[in-house]
């Protein structure tokens, strides 16, 4: 039976006359239009009104409400599914149509659900590419990654993100590799993979020596990963090539503090919180699928809401716990020293995610951290806090003082 045989042949006509009229067409009568002509021509129609589905949960007027917007998200889920598998941007459209409900149900607490989501995601991705609608293998997989290293199944999650960088390879300069590395490096890490976790993190800094060569990344992103890279050396046990990519990074602050960047960039802060959260990873409560935990090496903005939420709301609890530290007499030192530096790191953190003048509410923290661990006065606490400090300062643009710290630093860890 001919489809147009249906509906009502005077609804197809108002839609037609409906797309027609001059001026912007609001969603909700888009969805209306594309409702009726999608009986008519599914070919057409089908992911016009899967799009516009998905443009109506975003309207200002349930901007509040979320289970209005999980609503129009579901449906437009539903629609895009029924896209005819020959459209060639079905994969695209099925995947971002699925992120978006995904997110939805985090925000509601369906993690399960988003969950499941998260792997048709995968699966939508895979088969686009076998079909040719994709180019890379690991197309819709990134959220999956995301969702089992919150549950704390980091091998799973590192398979993932290792094909990712598979999928990215040759890594080249400007190929912005930076997360998709980390990510996987820190995946690695967390399952335990410690070698391989410093092969794929050393990958990632000789790409990006190459960059800065070409001058296509800021400086201040070699001189995060250096030290960064150091620290993932010193917990090896490979103390001379950490002490050699602290001095390439010193060269580099040294440089900083005479001439600046060489050009400018806009705001480069996640860069430098996330391998500042993923150095503190130990320290902070294992994740599971009961009690779900941060990716970290993951951009904050990545994280599932539920989880962001939870993390960012434990600000306060973290602060309580310091301050009854620093008021009892008899506490640990060491103890206050572990807590603070797990508040400084979620502290900018968040300050990062707020605003990218971090220097004044910031500093602060930073400076307790560094005068804390001068008065336990162990050799390696006080290296880590000067370069906690100098890493801030340096993402604050105070090239001086970063260089400063960070020298005190060298001189205390490997002097």
């Amino acid at each position: 039976m001919d489809h147009a045989e249906k509906v009502d042949q005077d609804a197809v006509l108002r839609a037609r006359t409906m797309l027609l009229e001059s001026g912007r067409l609001s969603v909700a009568r888009q969805v209306e239009a594309y409702q009726v002509l999608s009986v008519v021509s599914p070919l057409t129609y089908m992911p016009k009104l899967a799009e516009a589905l998905l443009s109506a949960s975003y309207a200002s007027e349930i901007r509040d409400l979320p289970e209005a917007k999980l609503a129009w998200r579901a449906e437009a889920v539903d629609t895009a599914r029924r896209v005819d598998e020959g459209e060639p941007k079905r994969t695209e459209l099925l995947v971002r149509v699925l992120d978006a409900y995904r997110f939805g149900l985090y925000e509601l607490g369906r993690r399960a659900e988003a969950r499941a989501v998260c792997e048709e995601m995968a699966e939508a991705g895979r088969w686009g590419y076998e079909h040719g609608q994709v180019k890379s293998p690991a197309y819709g997989h990134w959220q999956l990654a995301v969702a089992l290293a919150e549950e704390g199944r980091h091998g799973e999650a590192a398979e993932i993100c290792g094909r990712q960088a598979d999928a990215e390879r040759p890594l080249t300069p400007a190929d912005n590799s930076f997360w998709s590395m980390v990510a996987w490096a820190a995946e690695l890490d967390a399952a335990g993979r410690r070698e391989e976790s410093l092969d794929a993190f050393a990958e990632l800094v000789e790409v990006t020596r190459a960059e800065v060569a070409a001058t296509s990344t800021a400086l201040a992103i070699q001189v995060w990963q250096l030290v960064h890279l150091a620290g993932m050396l010193d917990a090896a046990g490979r103390r001379d090539e950490a002490g050699a990519a602290r001095q390439e990074a010193l060269a580099h602050l040294t440089e900083l503090d005479l001439t600046g960047e060489p050009k400018s960039w806009s705001n480069i802060l996640s860069w430098w919180s996330t391998l500042l959260s993923v150095s503190g990873r130990s320290a902070e409560p294992a994740p599971s699928a009961a009690a779900p935990g941060p990716a970290f090496g993951v951009a904050l903005h990545q994280w599932s809401p539920d989880v962001r939420k939870a993390y960012l709301d434990g600000l306060g609890p973290l602060e309580e716990q310091v301050e009854a530290l620093r008021q009892d007499p008899s506490a640990s030192l060491p103890e206050l020293v572990a807590l603070h530096r797990r508040l400084t790191i979620r502290t900018a953190v968040y300050r990062e995610r707020c605003d990218y003048r971090i220097l004044k509410p910031l500093r602060p923290v930073f400076n307790e951290r560094v005068a804390l661990a001068r008065r336990l006065a162990e050799r390696e606490e006080v290296g880590r806090a000067l370069t906690d400090r100098s890493m801030f300062l340096l993402a604050a643009r105070q090239y001086g003082e970063a260089y400063d710290d960070f020298r005190e630093a060298c001189e205390v860890l490997d002097g």
